[in-house]
């Protein structure tokens, strides 16, 4: 380490991610005021402060001559979208106390070739590997000790769609999830065993630190939906965009299972409903579409669905603690800069009867929202709870998480540049940012993957009902939130778009220059042959093509008209002054209305799509038939997304 460690307790060294070695590396070094033999306790039960970690069995172990210990490890790791299946680790780990009073844990994947004992694959994960990792531990005088960490991991990038590698090939997303992980868990553990962290609203920070955990550990298990947990998918209703999965398993775990969060009541009567979906994102920093989220809950939510969801969750779960005395948990700061755990009271806008007019409330975590925190990801978790809020209550979780792609930019700064992302820790201003003087703006070109899962409760008599309105809760639901997060990026459509656009003004013809270029960008050919630095010829051809050119732009959450050409106009029999004045949706026939949104999806997700043949309504009421449709995104000239354009090919009105 280059750093010189700051004094007094709780200090966190540095925070530095690796660069041109195999796989993705961190490591850290900081002061914890615990003892060296509590922290490789804590250290080595992974589950106990990694939400990320589903389970870590101890196969074998035997004693070494020095007094050393070496264990046979499996190790199972949630994904972290739907997009990517789960990695799993089979590592042997050796811990020894030094002659110096130093306590090492090491721990390296185990292979075949190594001659030793292996774990067969498992259905559903992929084998990751894990390179020399581990910890060094050192006593200080006067108690505490200073801890090095070393995180190098090859998480097998080739198995997940391209667009998701850098999740999987940056080293600052595996110090923000791991290194700096274990380093917060530590020092909040020391603060509350040493009184400095208080009670919060008459709640022990145990208590909340447990609550935080059982949320985001139980939002993993509703994305990952394991068959071994109970999980089984439904026949889907033709399209892709959501995904549903049942576990009728749930209402027998009502005494004991892995965990509290495990505990669920015999009294459900069906089973528990998990419908999710994952999409990308651009321009849109994570932590701030994350707060508006937390903030403008009426902005993307069905309030009356939520409440009817959480009371019949309450009505489910009644009986099942021994006492309903305590009064909800106030707004909570839970110890860290960028976590808030909070109980949140769900309005209703319909009247109903029974047990749906009592309050209802949602317990709920948002995390992340330390808007320049390199390579970490920011989420919004909440669970239906009643009015009393206990250490045990049963946890049913929902929510959003928005995880940055572009991270590893990080990595082409180079060894020589140290990164201290561990001063986010410290409250620091500028530590673990990008700005723009590292070359690197902190809103241009972003990316991220956004997923988002909702679960439910739902009797036998109401499944099929109650996955129809999952299913469709959640497109409203992306809708919503795709209107947000174009309405935050910074770089969305340009004011001028707003307006009509002319035949022949300046800003159709530059539109049109951009609806040609960016065509040549994503389809990797000329739409024409006209020479782009000619204006009028460029406009004149683009006008006049054949093939029906008709652009969309996002407003208040739809698609929306803004530009064709002649045939465009032509095949929708509208004028050019008209055209914004027609309504999307009442173009789509039955069939497009039911595929409308995955293209759109796709589109967004690649830049372009090449869709079969299809009808068009026109604002008249005439189907036109197409052989095929060609979808791209036009870019503006500073490469952010001005408008979509669509290719109808081949375009003539049925008889």
């Amino acid at each position: 380490m280059d750093s010189t460690i700051q004094p007094g307790p709780d200090a966190v060294g540095i925070v530095a991610i690796s660069h041109g070695c195999p796989g993705v590396a961190a490591r850290a070094c900081g002061l914890i005021g615990l003892e060296p033999s509590k922290v490789a306790e804590l250290l080595k039960d992974r589950p106990s402060w990694l939400p990320d970690c589903r389970r870590l069995d101890i196969l074998g172990a035997f004693p070494t001559g020095n007094g050393g210990t070496v264990e046979l490890v499996y190790t199972q790791m949630y994904a972290p979208t739907t997009l990517a299946p789960p990695r799993d680790f089979c590592t042997l780990r050796y811990t020894t106390i030094l002659e110096d009073g130093n306590w090492v844990i090491c721990e390296r994947s185990l292979t075949g070739a190594q001659g030793g004992p292996t774990i067969p694959p498992v259905q559903s994960f992929i084998r990751a590997e894990m390179l020399p990792s581990g910890y060094l531990i050192r006593p200080c005088d006067g108690g505490g000790c200073i801890i090095h960490i070393v995180d190098h991991v090859d998480l097998e990038s080739w198995s997940v769609p391209e667009v998701l590698r850098p999740l999987y090939e940056s080293s600052a997303v595996l110090a923000q999830k791991t290194t700096i992980a274990a380093l917060r868990f530590l020092r909040r553990l020391a603060q509350e065993s040493s009184g400095e962290v208080g009670q919060r609203g008459g709640q022990q920070p145990a208590v909340l630190r447990g609550l935080s955990q059982r949320l985001a550990r139980g939002f993993n298990q509703a994305i990952n939906g394991f068959a071994d947990d109970g999980w089984a998918t439904t026949v889907s209703d033709g399209m892709d965009d959501v995904s549903v999965l049942l576990n009728e398993t749930a209402s027998t775990k009502c005494v004991g299972g892995q965990d509290v969060s495990d505990r669920l009541l015999c009294n459900l009567g069906g089973g528990i409903l998990c419908a999710k979906a994952s999409m990308l994102l651009q321009n849109v920093p994570p932590a701030m579409l994350i707060q508006f989220l937390r903030e403008h809950r009426s902005e993307w939510a069905d309030c009356d669905i939520d409440a009817d969801a959480a009371a019949a969750f309450r009505s489910s779960t009644r009986n099942s603690n021994g006492c309903h005395s305590q009064l909800p948990l106030p707004l909570t700061h839970s110890g860290e800069q960028d976590e808030f755990l909070e109980v949140v009271k769900l309005e209703r806008h319909g009247a109903s009867d029974g047990i749906h007019t009592r309050d209802n409330f949602l317990l709920q975590l948002c995390s992340g929202v330390d808007e320049n925190a390199v390579g970490a990801c920011a989420q919004l978790v909440f669970a239906p709870v009643d009015v009393a809020v206990l250490d045990d209550v049963p946890l049913l979780p929902s929510g959003f998480r928005v995880i940055p792609l572009d991270c590893s930019l990080l990595d082409g700064l180079g060894l020589s540049r140290t990164l201290d992302l561990a001063s986010t820790l410290e409250g620091g201003p500028d530590g673990g940012r990008l700005n723009g003087s590292n070359g690197v703006g902190t809103n241009s070109n972003l990316r991220s993957v956004l997923t988002i899962a909702f679960q439910f409760t739902y009797e036998a008599h109401t499944r099929d009902s109650c996955a129809a309105m999952a299913r469709q809760y959640i497109r409203t639901v992306v809708a919503s939130v795709q209107r947000v997060a174009m309405a935050l990026a910074p770089s969305h459509i340009p004011p001028h778009l707003g307006n009509r656009l002319p035949p022949g003004s300046p800003d159709a013809v530059v539109l049109a220059r951009r609806i040609l270029q960016s065509y040549r960008i994503h389809m990797g050919m000329e739409l024409t042959r006209v020479d782009l630095g000619d204006d009028d010829a460029l406009f004149k051809v683009f006008w006049h093509h054949n093939d029906a050119i008709v652009c969309c732009a996002w407003k208040q959450g739809l698609p929306e008209f803004t530009f064709a050409n002649r045939a465009g106009l032509e095949m929708l029999e509208t004028s050019s002054g008209a055209l914004q004045d027609l309504p999307w949706e009442k173009t789509l026939d039955e069939n497009g209305r039911k595929t409308a949104f995955a293209d759109f999806t796709q589109v967004i997700q690649q830049g372009y799509a090449c869709l079969p043949a299809g009808v068009r309504i026109s604002s008249l009421g005439r189907p036109a038939m197409y052989d095929r449709l060609l979808a791209w995104k036009v870019l503006a000239d500073d490469d952010s997304t001005q408008c979509i354009a669509f290719l109808f090919m081949n375009w003539s009105f049925l008889t």
